[in-house]
């Protein structure tokens, strides 16, 4: 069995269609969700592959961009939405 780690939450219910893994992370006032759902990519570890990925890209774009008044700015947002959009 899977378990869920910080910022991937892993979703294998039975009551709903859904079985995969949440990305989840907030910073400087954004919060940026995606799900990697098995389905999609063949199996639970490939879909925990593609989230773990994921996860290092967006902390890696959020952790090193520029803050305006303490926030994130909307360009570091955008790029952050495009990333997990592309992925």
């Amino acid at each position: 069995m899977m378990k869920s780690k910080r910022n991937l939450t892993r979703f294998t219910y039975e009551t709903t269609a859904f079985q995969g893994w949440r990305l989840w992370l907030s910073r400087a006032g954004a919060t940026f969700t995606r799900y990697y759902s098995d389905k999609k990519y063949g199996s639970a570890k490939k879909s925990l592959a593609a989230a773990e990925t994921a996860l290092a890209d967006l902390r890696q774009l959020v952790d090193n961009s520029r803050r305006v008044n303490g926030k994130l700015s909307q360009s570091t947002v955008r790029k952050a939405e495009k990333l997990l959009g592309a992925s």
